[in-house]
């Protein structure tokens, strides 16, 4: 029989489904091979009392970072919103340094990852977490090179993940690292998930956060090209609408918004394809006509580049059951 023992580190605010995920995952391991494979996890709490997960629910751990423990050949850490009261804990810092010299993998999911970097574990590392983090990950590990879209990211001994469920594309990638494909794949088709996940981060982030000031001229500009998506748009006829140079709209729109207006305009287009691939019935050649896209070739090709997974992919992924169709606005408002 082999058993790989696995130490999942727990803290006050920490996301139930970061461990819960995993532990299924791993537990499945021994069902499928009649026992001669297991999993040992055991918990690890960062204070001695129960823990209180952010979905209410309370974890009692079985170990602390205050006791003796196991050889681990795998350390977890979840995410949560708790991370950001405990990540850069003497104690908690010191206890992952040590872990990292003796076990064989250290792993984060979502913003589990500030605990790491702020133990100096990323620095030099490529990795990822949350996309909605990603901007703070970087700005406060600067030594870190961070990857917002990957669902997970391998660099040496250190695992980083996306968020939430992408703890269990973690302990798939694990299972196969351990176990081999066809266990991972078992894992997989019992949990009913995919094995590995077509695309990145931005399938599921939305891509219009940039609006400009209310009554401003620039937040005219956006509506006007969200209204009017189909349209070949130009910096000068941009310009023109509101009577200004190409330059200095551009100058205005990328000091309200943080991008420039025609760079806008490709995230609303595809994320105006995104909307109605997951809600109409119409072709790729509608959309394509409808969001701005010269052919149904053209969209193809920019929508990979951009998702890495292709309309007819994301469709099948996505599709949100309903077969109301969009308009335009609704499409990028929703």
């Amino acid at each position: 029989m082999r058993k790989i023992t696995v130490g999942m580190v727990l803290f006050p605010g920490f996301q139930l489904l970061d461990i819960a995920g995993p532990k299924d995952a791993f537990a499945q391991v021994k069902v499928l091979s009649d026992g001669a494979c297991e999993y040992e996890m055991i918990t690890i709490g960062t204070t001695r009392s129960p823990l209180l997960s952010s979905s209410g629910l309370t974890v009692v751990p079985d170990r602390t970072i205050f006791d003796p423990c196991p050889h681990f050949d795998t350390i977890i850490l979840p995410g949560g919103l708790g991370i950001f009261d405990v990540y850069d804990d003497s104690t908690l810092c010191d206890w992952l340094k040590l872990q990292e010299k003796r076990c064989r993998r250290l792993a984060a999911i979502c913003n589990g990852v500030f605990a790491l970097g702020a133990a100096g574990l990323i620095d030099r590392k490529t990795v990822t977490t949350h996309w909605m983090d990603a901007s703070r990950l970087s700005e406060m590990f600067p030594l870190a090179s961070v990857d917002p879209d990957h669902i997970h990211v391998k660099d040496g001994t250190i695992y980083t993940t996306a968020g939430v469920t992408a703890g269990i594309d973690l302990s798939l990638l694990m299972i196969e690292e351990d176990f081999g494909k066809k266990m991972a794949i078992d894992v997989a088709k019992y949990l009913v998930v995919y094995l590995r996940r077509a695309g990145g981060q931005s399938q599921f982030s939305p891509l219009l956060e940039m609006q400009g000031g209310v009554d401003s001229q620039v937040l005219a500009i956006q509506e006007y090209m969200l209204e009017n998506l189909h349209l070949n748009h130009s910096m000068a006829s941009l310009a023109e609408r509101v009577h200004m140079s190409p330059r200095n709209l551009s100058r205005l729109f990328a000091k309200d918004t943080g991008i420039p207006p025609m760079a806008f305009l490709a995230d609303a287009r595809i994320d105006a394809v995104r909307r109605n691939l997951e809600a109409t019935e119409q072709s790729i050649k509608e959309i394509a006509n409808r969001c701005g896209f010269e052919s149904a070739d053209n969209l193809r090709r920019v929508f990979v580049k951009r998702l890495s997974i292709s309309p007819v992919e994301y469709r099948q992924r996505f599709r949100s059951g309903t077969n109301a169709p969009l308009t335009l606005v609704q499409s990028l408002a929703s």
